[in-house]
């Protein structure tokens, strides 16, 4: 784990975003944790999300040797996020990887009037990496896979916040999880700020000690639902 991982799993837990008790998924399995960017709700707090969505980004250029033009935010939460980015790398030192580039969105409705259509902001094209939160049943990044493809563009990667690494379907025969299963299905790589693996290790810092009654229960639910690393990926 880098110290901009164990960073953000601190700046999550003072934003909220990250919280240890008795959830529900979207899966309808009870978690130990859960992960939600809709807490990063002020200005400040989306600043700094931004920025570790474009530090992540320069990683992935640097150590996977990820090329792209422009950023593209799947309508709503994936918005905000992609805009935080292009600033973010906007103010960056170019010395330290930052640079500006274009974003686009779609609408969930296409506009009859003044700005038609489903796309906003920069035109798509060229080689586009997707900004969401979280990648949990693929829907929406799927959906803009074909958007991109269809405006002539090409995906080229998908950044999320959280990767879970947990198994997408239980009563599938695979143990890939959801980010395996699209990278498999797309050939298209998945990046994460921070997934179970830097959450894991993070418990083991003293930041964590308050927390700590949390690490068996984590871990627990870690063992039951967890994807099996050997499932083959793209991002590594």
């Amino acid at each position: 784990m880098t110290n901009y991982h164990r960073q953000f799993i601190d700046f999550a837990l003072k934003a909220h975003a990250l919280a240890f008790g008795e959830y529900t998924t979207k899966a309808g399995r009870r978690s130990p944790y859960f992960f939600n960017t809709g807490r990063f709700d002020s200005g400040a707090s989306v600043g700094e999300l931004g920025r570790f969505y474009a530090m992540t980004l320069v990683a992935a250029e640097r150590e996977h040797g990820l090329a792209y033009d422009m950023l593209f935010g799947p309508a709503y939460k994936g918005i905000t996020l992609a805009a935080a980015t292009a600033m973010a790398l906007a103010a960056m030192p170019a010395s330290e990887g930052g640079r500006d580039v274009g974003f686009a969105y779609n609408r969930k409705e296409a506009k009859t009037h003044g700005e038609s259509g489903m796309l906003v902001g920069a035109k798509l094209a060229g080689r586009v990496v997707i900004i969401d939160d979280v990648l949990t049943d693929g829907a929406s990044k799927r959906e803009s896979v074909d958007i991109i493809r269809a405006a002539g563009a090409e995906p080229v990667a998908v950044l999320i916040a959280m990767d879970r690494m947990e198994r997408k379907d239980d009563s599938a025969p695979s143990c890939a999880s959801a980010v395996q299963t699209f990278e498999a299905e797309y050939g298209i790589p998945v990046f994460a700020i921070a997934n179970l693996d830097d959450l894991m290790d993070w418990f083991k810092s003293d930041a964590a000690e308050t927390l700590a009654a949390h690490v068996e229960a984590v871990a627990a639910y870690r063992e039951r639902y967890g994807a099996r690393a050997d499932v083959p990926g793209t991002a590594g």
